[in-house]
């Protein structure tokens, strides 16, 4: 007969220790013996999640462990740079209540393996497959049209993407709150300008280094206003005007990277600095059109909630000591500031 103490702590004790483990060694610590196995395979939660990321012929590992009984009721499946994944391998979900699919660099995938998820799982809320250069706008489109509750998709890099799949977005994905487009490269203000005027839920946006939009459709950013996080990283045709008109309405904004956006100046800068009261993480980075103006206007208006600032490259900002520093923002947590406050130009106070 099992003693209190076992059917009480023993099981409070692995569930701490199954939440610390990735899931492979959670499967290593319930074939110790009877005991363990029973405690972890009842514990349903840590069953919710099927982590395949970066193991070998995942195809074979996918059709064995979709089909064991503690995966009956998985949610969350990752496959994140696994090697030999194809499309028919995907056939094996079935049909299945799936709300999040990670393909991430899984180079092997087509348009075919897109309409075998869509089609098998319909309630998806959570899709990632950056890094592919063989995803069209024919698997976009078929995606959005079966998973009409997508709130996240992330097609970094696929670079076979065009204003189509954003036509379509606009259309299908209007309950789209995050949404990285990083390195579409093929993308143009029109089909942007169309996505930010049907899909206003937008809470998280990644355009970086998609340099080939310009304030036309950056303008559009005001349709957001929700919008918390943005990665503009490489923007070299965003100006002040683009920012006075769109960025600048984004009150709720927290995160914002403008590395590399060339053509910024403090005038940009205090159009962010006096409208965004919640920013916490700006990154100016490299921007030689922000001056100390530029810095002076994000301690007026913005001190009460910047945390971490990188105005590396920023030649035009001088440099300043530790606790003048403190005095501009006294809620820092993290400094990337090039003003020769330490060997490498970063202060981590």
């Amino acid at each position: 007969m099992m003693a209190d103490w076992e059917r009480v702590v023993v099981p409070h004790v692995f569930l701490l220790i199954s939440s610390k483990l990735s899931q492979r060694d959670v499967c290593a610590l319930a074939s110790v013996n009877r005991f363990t196995r029973r405690l972890l395979l009842s514990h349903h939660p840590i069953w919710k999640v099927l982590d395949l990321h970066g193991m070998n012929r995942a195809g074979g590992r996918l059709a064995t462990a979709i089909n064991l009984p503690q995966f009956k009721n998985v949610e969350e499946i990752n496959l994140e740079f696994a090697q030999g994944l194809e499309d028919d391998d995907l056939r094996c979900l079935g049909k299945r209540e799936l709300r999040s699919l990670n393909l991430n660099a899984c180079q092997k995938i087509t348009d075919l393996g897109l309409m075998v998820v869509a089609r098998s799982c319909p309630g998806l809320k959570h899709f990632s497959i950056y890094w592919n250069l063989k995803i069209t706008d024919a698997g976009v489109k078929v995606l959005l049209e079966n998973c009409e509750g997508l709130t996240s998709l992330n097609l970094s890099g696929c670079k076979r993407v065009t204003d189509k799949s954003l036509e379509m977005i606009s259309v299908q994905g209007t309950c789209l709150t995050e949404l990285n487009l990083t390195r579409c490269l093929n993308l143009t203000d029109d089909g942007l300008s169309r996505l930010l005027e049907s899909c206003r839920s937008i809470q998280v946006l990644y355009l970086y280094a998609v340099s080939s939009l310009t304030d036309k459709s950056y303008a559009k950013l005001a349709h957001l206003k929700d919008l918390r996080v943005l990665d503009l990283c490489g923007a070299q045709h965003l100006t002040d005007d683009g920012i006075c008109q769109g960025l600048s309405k984004c009150k709720d904004l927290e995160s914002l990277n403008l590395t590399w956006c060339v053509k910024v100046t403090d005038k940009g800068i205090r159009a962010i600095a006096e409208n965004s009261d919640m920013l916490q993480l700006l990154s100016l980075h490299g921007l030689l059109g922000v001056t100390d103006e530029g810095l002076k206007s994000l301690s007026l208006s913005s001190s009460a909630s910047l945390t971490t600032i990188d105005v590396n490259g920023c030649a035009n900002i001088k440099k300043r000591s530790q606790a003048d520093l403190l005095k501009l923002f006294p809620r820092k947590k993290i400094w990337k500031l090039s003003l020769s406050l330490s060997p490498r130009g970063y202060s981590n106070i």
